[in-house]
């Protein structure tokens, strides 16, 4: 048992990383690419950030060791699809020397498995987006939101960008000063907290400038908010108030009344130390008060996890998870 190794991978839009562990959770090496989501990098280069990810965590590892993988991934199920993008993953899988199988789950499932050994339960993820589902036999089971920014996505850091901006442009309506966030909003947008002698002047270029850009960016405005939030900014706390509402209600669809399995938060949002993710902690206490509440961990570890589990060398999979994500 000691020879054999797992592999896992947590696949992002923004960077691919990977751990090879031993079935006794010894880590054996990690290794970091850049974003290799398929759907928004193309299966040619998604698999080549795979490739070197991977390369990286074998490093000093003979690959002929590795008994099975898990690639942890937003939008799973298009790769699935794709017989192009499966085919490239299948051949950067081949070039690292690899030649056991590897399982694609959603990113979702494995954020939950990478705060919980228990097979029910939900998972909660602010980040951009926002999406909650629900676990069952650690697959997924029901799924509320994740709907994206046109339609969805209640509670996420793109919704904090979009309603600071709107409070922004209630307060030139009205001809209110903008307050510590609005200001801050104000000048992130137009680099000045300069208002035009015509307000409205002030308010076409404000929105010129949201929507020059692709609209899913207004989600690097969400840090404002936290900021001015985690300073007692009256208009930023209300928003964080209303953002906790959503993602608890987003929770609520699809998680009964008084369930008592994990609630597991992840995302930049929640697994911070930020005013959103005392709010959102706050008001799961609230609704499921005996439920336990767990933080999302390493996500690469996690999918190694999810390919042990499957080995009939792992005879409790419960304590392998325990030694790989310590409960503080």
């Amino acid at each position: 048992m000691s020879d054999t190794v797992v592999i896992g991978l947590d696949i992002g839009g923004t960077s691919t990383r990977a751990t090879a562990l031993t079935l006794t959770g010894e880590r054996l090496g990690t290794g970091r690419a850049g974003g290799g989501n398929p759907t928004s990098h193309g299966a040619e280069q998604a698999a080549t950030e795979l490739l070197t990810a991977l390369r990286g965590a074998l490093a000093g590892t003979d690959p002929a060791r590795v008994a099975a993988g898990t690639i942890g991934l937003a939008g799973a199920a298009r790769l699935h699809a794709d017989p192009a993008g499966r085919a490239a993953f299948d051949r950067a899988w081949h070039d690292a020397g690899l030649r056991c199988p590897y399982a694609v789950h959603g990113d979702a499932l494995v954020a939950y498995a990478s705060g919980t050994a228990d097979p029910n339960g939900t998972v909660l993820i602010a980040g951009t987006g926002a999406i909650t589902a629900q676990v069952r036999d650690l697959r997924l089971d029901r799924v509320a939101d994740g709907h994206g920014w046109l339609l969805g996505d209640a509670g996420s850091g793109f919704w904090l960008g979009r309603e600071a901006v709107r409070r922004l442009l209630a307060d030139l309506d009205t001809g209110r000063t903008p307050g510590e966030l609005t200001t801050a909003v104000l000048i992130e947008l137009m680099g000045s907290a300069d208002i035009a002698a015509r307000p409205r002047d002030t308010v076409d270029a404000t929105i010129q400038a949201v929507t020059r850009r692709p609209p899913v960016e207004l989600a690097r405005l969400a840090p404002l908010v936290v900021t001015a939030a985690t300073a007692g900014e009256p208009v930023a706390n209300a928003l964080i108030a209303e953002a906790a509402a959503h993602l608890a209600a987003s929770v609520g669809r699809i998680r009964p009344a008084g369930a008592t399995t994990p609630v597991v938060l992840g995302g930049g949002l929640l697994t911070w130390d930020t005013p959103l993710g005392t709010a959102v902690r706050a008001e799961v206490a609230r609704r499921w008060p005996d439920a336990p509440l767990r933080t999302a961990g390493d996500g690469a570890a996690a999918a190694a996890w999810l390919a042990a589990r499957d080995l009939a060398e792992v005879t409790d999979p419960a304590a392998l998870h325990a030694r790989l994500f310590p409960i503080p």
